[in-house]
Formats: C-alpha cells, sequence, structure tokens
C-alpha cells in the first residue's frame, strides 16, 4: 500500500475479500480465494489499512453480505477507524440503499455506487446524486479483469454521466494497460485499476506490481 501510494497514485482501493464475489472476474476471485485461506477478514485487512497510515484517500471494496453481517454501524466505524474514506458495495442498488447511504451520512464515510452501461437516465441520476466521492464508471459490460482495448461504452457513460453529476467520474473494469488509462483519462476524471496490479500479487511479484503502478502514473500525466 505504501508502495502504491510512493508511486503516484491519488487514492487506493482495497478490496475486502469475500466468498462470492458476483463483480469480479478471475485474477480477483483467486485472490479473494487465497485470502480467505489465509485467514483474511474484514478486521484483518482493515487492521492493514490502518497501520499502513497513508496520506492518501483509501475506499475499501468488498460486498453487502460482509457488511450486514457486522453492521452497518460498527462497520463504518471500523472503516473510520482505519482512516478509510469510502466503501464500494458492488452488489447493493441505488435504489435499495437508503439506510446504507444514512449510514454513511453519519459516519461521514463516501458511498461510491457502480454507473453501468445501458442504464437508464433516471437510473444514472440516482446514481450519481447518491455517490459521493467520486461515480465508478463501469467501462463495459461483464466481470473485472483486463480486456483488450478500452470499450467504447466508457466514453459514452461518462459522457451520458457529465450532465447529470457533478462527482468525479472514474471509469474502471478492462483497464488493463496505460496507454488505455491515458485514453481513458482523456475523457473521465481518473480511472481504477484492479486486476492488472493485482495479477504480478499472484506470481508473489510485488516489485513488478509497482513498477506498472508508476508506468500508469506516468501514462496519466501525458494527458
Amino acid at each position: 500500500l505504501r508502495g502504491l501510494e510512493a508511486a503516484g497514485a491519488d487514492a487506493i482501493e482495497v478490496g475486502i475479500p469475500f466468498s462470492d464475489p458476483v463483480m469480479d472476474g478471475p485474477v480477483i476471485q483467486e485472490a479473494s480465494r487465497r485470502a480467505l485461506l489465509d485467514g483474511a477478514t474484514p478486521t484483518s485487512v482493515l487492521g492493514i489499512v490502518k497501520e499502513a497510515g497513508l496520506g492518501v484517500p483509501v475506499a475499501v471494496m468488498t460486498y453487502a453480505n460482509p457488511v450486514w453481517h457486522a453492521g452497518l454501524e460498527a462497520f463504518l466505524d471500523a472503516c473510520v477507524d482505519a482512516g478509510v474514506s469510502g466503501v464500494i458495495v458492488p452488489d447493493l442498488p441505488v435504489d435499495e440503499a437508503s439506510e446504507w447511504r444514512n449510514a454513511c451520512a453519519e459516519a461521514s464515510v463516501a458511498p461510491v455506487f457502480l454507473a453501468a452501461p445501458g442504464s437508464p437516465e433516471q437510473r444514472l441520476r440516482a446514481i450519481g446524486e447518491a455517490s459521493r466521492g467520486f461515480v465508478y464508471c463501469v467501462a463495459t459490460y461483464g466481470v473485472t479483469g483486463e480486456r483488450e482495448r478500452l470499450a467504447p461504452t466508457a466514453a459514452e457513460l461518462v459522457a451520458r454521466l457529465r450532465v447529470l453529476t457533478d462527482r468525479p467520474l472514474l471509469v474502471g473494469v478492462g483497464i488493463a494497460e496505460p496507454s488505455q488509462a491515458a485514453k481513458a483519462c482523456a475523457f473521465a476524471d481518473g480511472v481504477v485499476v484492479g486486476s492488472a496490479l493485482v495479477r504480478p500479487l499472484l506470481e508473489a511479484d510485488a516489485a513488478a506490481a509497482l513498477r506498472l503502478a508508476g508506468a500508469f502514473r506516468a501514462a496519466i500525466d501525458t494527458t
């Protein structure tokens, strides 16, 4: 985590593993499986975030089951104690999130919602209004994981949201290479990179992950 901050990350997303990561593709699924086998829990992950003591914002991503199992207030209190600024819960739809949004407001933690290609304007507006921190713009259909090229749906989605919300719009899902990140930042406010950085970690090569993070940073800075 400290290495990612040193590589120039503006913010860092930390995954809290769950046994049924329905949004995630093979790389994150395998990372979750290994983490759970090693005994990872929400408490242990948040403990690592707290220990890192980062100077950039941290958002955690997990699924609704662990959050509700812990209890909304208890989970958010633990996030605040760890220094977490925002939480992404991809399987919680915005129209079922009023309780979650209220709890986040009480805790001063930003709830981040996902906007998907093909969503109607009314739903995109609701997502923009409900999100704090940023809106997670899903670049393409399907689960997380690298793609050979940046999908055209990414720019279309950002353009549709741009007139509906003043929240920063970050593109994620499918960002595999620095060149794709640079292309996305030509129309979006940033990118979320997950699988591309986790893949070398599965091969026990943290140094490669950090070199790639630096390459993403450098590519973005050229746009």
